[in-house]
């Protein structure tokens, strides 16, 4: 009876044991599933507060894509407003902040700032892509004629080159090498200097371009140009501008058949105390356009960007920059002595008449100067 009895108690505690043990494992699933019930809000919190980050991202991103956007359209009367020269200067960056707009806002859902950011780069394409499809292109025989080891004066095509010199301060030596290197026929020079000039010919400038027009307004700093043929009819300013004495000269292409006139340009930067003449002396030059008697090269630091509506003006239907219709990209100038900063800023320009073709655009680092020489063929019809 004992033996029975001890058997039987021990199989109650074995199952008392397995039903505790049955009921422990049940109970898990329950904490995990009340774990699961408070991670889920938390998740959610946190995934909300992200979506906010982003968004506050994108709208800045945004604001300042828009900012871009709507300074590079403003009435040159408006765009001459303290600052707003030096935010349009920088146009075709304010694409890269309408990418991160757009991807910031597409990330938080934020689906109306999406499509301001598509309307911002929408624009941003349609006013670059000049500089990327050619309207015209140079044909073999000019790329064959300035490829020659000497420069041929008596043909249709030259190698320009306008370089702002810095006050004197850049390398007269890197000026006649690149003209020199590049078989270049007609130089425009700014910001020249009388040792500057100096310095030029003791490096031998007169041996490929033996004539020049050299003006200065204030006898300290001027305006140059050079040809390696004969200047005719030089005049000491054909602008007739408040900001500098802006040179110019004829060349005569083809045999002396097909003349043009070059002249050197450089406008008022655009500084504090200074925006309205900026925009007066760009007016200046646009004034140009009316000038029937002749063909011309405008080669020169304009301080002004093809989104600069006063610019603008000066190509009209007249004009064509030969940066934007040759299809080398974008050809940033300056600045060209930060170090660690790239040059972001094409402010230096080669500005043809009608008839004239240009190719083959690019730059060249001159040292001891804040801006890049500019450099293209011409074609002259």
């Amino acid at each position: 009876m004992k033996a029975k009895t001890k058997s039987r108690t021990a199989s109650q505690s074995k199952t008392k044991s397995r039903s505790k043990s049955t009921q422990k494992g049940r109970s898990k699933p329950k904490a995990t599933s009340k774990a699961t019930v408070k991670s889920a809000p938390q998740s959610r919190k946190r995934g909300g507060f992200l979506r906010k980050v982003l968004a506050l991202l994108a709208w800045l991103c945004l604001l300042a894509a828009l900012l871009g956007t709507v300074s590079r359209e403003l009435p040159e009367e408006l765009q001459s407003l303290p600052y707003v020269p030096v935010v349009a200067a920088f146009t075709p960056w304010f694409a890269v902040l309408g990418v991160l707009a757009l991807v910031l806002a597409l990330a938080s859902r934020r689906w109306f700032a999406a499509l301001l950011a598509l309307a911002c780069l929408g624009l941003q394409g349609w006013w670059q892509y000049p500089y990327f499809v050619a309207k015209t292109h140079l044909d073999d025989a000019a790329v064959s004629a300035v490829g020659e080891s000497h420069a041929d004066t008596h043909d249709s095509y030259a190698r320009v080159m306008t370089a702002n010199v810095y006050k004197g301060r850049a390398s007269a030596k890197a000026v006649v090498e690149a003209v020199r290197d590049q078989r270049v026929e007609v130089l425009a020079l700014q910001e020249t200097t009388k040792p500057f000039v100096r310095a030029l010919k003791a490096e031998g400038i007169d041996d490929y371009l033996p004539y020049s027009q050299i003006s200065s307004s204030d006898g300290k700093y001027g305006n140059a140009l050079f040809s390696a043929t004969a200047l005719d009819s030089p005049a000491d300013d054909d602008v007739d501008s408040s900001a500098s004495f802006m040179p110019g000269g004829t060349v005569s292409f083809g045999d002396g058949k097909t003349p043009i006139r070059f002249v050197s340009v450089h406008t008022t930067s655009p500084k504090p105390g200074y925006w309205d003449d900026w925009r007066t002396s760009l007016d200046e030059v646009a004034a140009m356009r009316s000038h029937k008697n002749d063909r011309y090269v405008l080669m020169g630091d304009f301080n002004a960007t093809t989104d600069h509506t006063p610019f603008r003006n000066i190509l009209g239907s007249r004009f064509h920059d030969a940066a934007q219709s040759s299809d080398n990209g974008f050809v940033f100038t300056w600045p060209a002595n930060k170090p660690g900063v790239p040059k972001f800023a094409g402010i230096d320009h080669i500005v043809l008449d009608q008839g004239i073709t240009a190719g083959q655009v690019s730059t060249l680092p001159i040292p001891g100067s804040d801006h890049a020489a500019l450099l293209a063929t011409i074609a002259v019809k």
